[in-house]
């Protein structure tokens, strides 16, 4: 859910972008877009470079949890991922930019007729939230990712880019968000109801990206079960423990809290 947000937010409440990063020339709703882009990309290129330190303190598996590893192969991966993801995304706004065009809100409908549904193929525009749970490639990636060992496969970024074309752009910031393993709880209240915007406005789910989050809580409890990897209340969400596990809420200027200084280690993480 928005934090402390109006019970009726509109798309008026999508804050003003960073001028100095997107320019006056950028249309509005995709320089508000490109705000929350930038924001991501430096979170995922801040993480992925201070990864391996981070992971040797206790404090890290409040990061692993949300991943739903501690396996820094699979987070590496994954960061890798999001940074494509967003470059990819940013590039096809700035594109679109470019041809003077800006985007439209996606107004997601639910059918509760299944012979409408069936008979109905979801646009880049107008795509419901049953047919995506429905979708076949999303059943069969999800069984996938389920099972012990299964490799993540990366995508290259042209198949990014194509992609980010042919979905509603709400639907890449869940993915980007899923991929950088970002919570409402990792962000300042501003920047997370920035994202809780974008998704409803733009095509994307919160269902889906805290349905996810869960699922990863789950496979983290069982790994844990398996092979502890320190004695951190991982699922502590509180402010004061995000801050000592990241030193900043996603929204305010990246910050290592281990840099420079010797960190207290736990038992390793895995790195395969």
């Amino acid at each position: 859910m928005r934090r402390d947000a109006p019970s009726n937010p509109g798309p008026a409440s999508l804050p003003e972008p960073a001028q100095a990063r997107c320019g006056p020339t950028i249309p509005e709703r995709i320089a508000g877009l490109l705000h929350a882009v930038h924001i991501l990309l430096g979170y995922g290129h801040h993480l992925a470079d201070t990864v391996n330190q981070r992971a040797a303190a206790p404090s890290f598996t409040t990061v692993a949890a949300r991943f739903g590893t501690a396996k820094l192969s699979v987070i590496l991966a994954r960061l890798h991922c999001g940074i494509l993801r967003a470059v990819a995304l940013e590039r096809v706004l700035l594109a679109r930019a470019a041809s003077g065009r800006d985007v439209a809100f996606v107004q997601l409908r639910v059918r509760t007729d299944p012979a409408q549904a069936a008979s109905s193929e979801p646009t880049s525009e107008q795509i419901t939230e049953a047919q995506v749970a429905a979708s076949p490639r999303r059943r069969l990636a999800s069984r996938l990712a389920r099972q012990p060992g299964c490799e993540f496969h990366i995508p290259t970024l042209k198949e990014l880019e194509a992609q980010v074309r042919r979905r509603p752009f709400g639907r890449t910031i869940v993915d980007i968000c899923l991929d950088l393993a970002v919570v409402p709880g990792f962000c300042t209240g501003t920047f997370w109801n920035e994202l809780f915007d974008i998704m409803q406005y733009y095509g994307g789910s919160v269902v889906t990206l805290m349905q996810e989050r869960r699922r990863r809580e789950k496979m983290f409890a069982k790994e844990q079960d398996r092979r502890p990897s320190g004695n951190w209340d991982w699922a502590d969400l509180t402010r004061g423990a995000i801050l000592r596990a990241l030193g900043f809420l996603i929204g305010e200027e990246p910050a290592n809290p281990f840099a420079g200084s010797a960190v207290a280690t736990g038992p390793p993480l895995s790195t395969t």
